[in-house]
């Protein structure tokens, strides 16, 4: 199978790189060698490349920052799923569209998981771009899978894992305040990369959820990762009211892997065996790239 992954420079894209050449003919573009926001570059690409399935991990996901540049969010995060629905249709070509638990409120009781049939109402500027997005999808195109995903982590790009442990190598004794009121799924991005190979045939349409079994809050988090990397480290709990920041953030971001395994192609694991997983992979690198 021919496979286009955009926003290849990304932690996620890497990981489909690495993944998904294995078994397949894959082409990977960075968001600075591939701008889906221009429409005739990307139809030019399609028409060069034919691939049979785009993965598009491309999208502005600075939250905060989409509160104040909010033309450049809808850009990428609409305008160019937009664009790449309007191009895979013409190509007859499968969509795969990573999007995010921000186009909920988040104000379901914690624990219940939101499900991808639960109504969307976003409170952030990226949680509408997003939405906008996944509308553009849905309305253009057949063969297309939307694939929400949340609280991502991996090697190749910043995440919440990697400031924890910059902070507590950097200072053990700092006390570092966390956020313990916002509920998710801490997500690996190798092992979303190895579901998102498992939809690259179209059993699966629609919108479906991916991440991490069972949940946690981002303080329960930080602290299982660095009592597991086996650094010292000070953490001490505080609420959002306590740490505010220009986008609203859902306070549940729990989601429901419902139709993977209503479909039998669930392989997501628990966050807790993401995080051990990925501390077996890459402890000395973590390290490393902490104290630099």
């Amino acid at each position: 199978m021919k496979i286009l992954v955009t926003g290849a420079g990304g932690q996620l894209g890497r990981d489909c790189l690495q993944i998904l050449e294995k078994k397949h003919t894959v082409h990977g573009f960075s968001s600075s060698q591939l701008d889906i926001t221009k429409k005739q570059q990307l139809e030019q690409l399609m028409t060069s490349l034919q691939p049979d399935v785009v993965v598009n991990c491309a999208a502005y996901t600075a939250v905060d920052a989409c509160e104040t540049q909010q033309e450049k969010c809808r850009e990428v995060n609409a305008t160019g799923a937009a664009n790449l629905a309007w191009s895979c249709e013409k190509a007859h070509c499968r969509l795969i569209h990573i999007s995010t638990d921000y186009v909920f409120d988040g104000k379901k009781r914690i624990p219940e998981a939101y499900t991808e049939e639960d109504i969307v109402s976003p409170l952030s500027a990226y949680g509408r771009t997003k939405l906008a997005g996944e509308q553009s999808i849905s309305n253009r195109m057949d063969d297309y899978l939307i694939l929400r995903t949340a609280w991502l982590y991996g090697m190749g790009g910043k995440n919440f894992l990697k400031t924890m442990l910059r902070l507590a190598v950097s200072d053990p004794k700092r006390t570092i305040k966390v956020v313990n009121d916002q509920y998710g799924s801490l997500t690996w991005t190798r092992t979303l990369a190895r579901q998102i190979e498992r939809l690259l045939t179209p059993e699966v349409q629609g919108i479906a959820h991916a991440t991490a079994e069972q949940y946690c809050t981002w303080f329960e988090g930080a602290r299982y990762f660095l009592q597991a990397m086996g650094v010292d480290f000070s953490l001490e709990p505080c609420t959002t009211a306590e740490y505010p920041t220009p986008a609203h953030r859902p306070a549940n971001s729990i989601l429901a892997n419902k139709r993977l395994k209503e479909n039998g192609i669930h392989i997501m694991q628990s966050w807790k065996q993401d995080i051990d997983d990925f501390i077996a992979a890459h402890r000395n690198d973590l390290l490393t790239e902490a104290k630099t």
